[in-house]
């Protein structure tokens, strides 16, 4: 079920999207309304499941994670119960920053940061192409990203 949301809620979203340790009383000064109101409205967005939590942003630069490659991972198996072993399993790779199963040439689309290129083809020899039901897999190394940013509502 779609969240109805005005432009005030947006308006929240766009700032805690921004800077989710933003105190209140800035908050309701950026967005027009008083503390409670905006108190209230983050409080039901979040019973929604509209927010669905705060965390940390962390630097993967900084990190020395600075090798970004993308993973089409092909399976020989897609029944629900290969699906989900293999879901289960990719989940606890560290280095696998998202995961999608996809329509077209593939089934899933791995993001996975590594430090460099020796770095990467460990987890893929060693994590990645181990993962169950995984037939085959083809990468794609990034060489610059162009937009990283969080979902904001428009």
């Amino acid at each position: 079920m779609e969240a109805k949301l005005d432009a005030l809620d947006r308006k929240i979203l766009a700032e805690l999207t921004q800077n989710a340790r933003i105190p209140i009383a800035e908050l309701a000064r950026k967005v027009g309304l008083s503390k409670t109101p905006v108190s209230l409205r983050i409080r039901q967005m979040e019973e929604m499941g509209l927010i669905t939590g705060y965390r940390a942003m962390l630097s993967p630069m900084k990190l020395g994670l600075t090798n970004v490659t993308y993973v089409e991972v092909s399976m020989s198996d897609t029944r629900e119960a290969a699906l989900q072993q293999f879901n289960t399993a990719v989940r606890a790779i560290p280095e696998v920053e998202e995961c999608y199963m996809i329509a077209g040439g593939c089934d899933y689309l791995l993001k996975v940061r590594s430090r460099d290129m020796t770095h990467f083809r460990q987890i893929l020899a060693e994590r990645l192409s181990v993962l169950p039901h995984v037939s085959n897999t083809s990468s794609h190394v990034s060489m610059e990203a162009v937009v990283e940013q969080n979902f904001a509502p428009g």
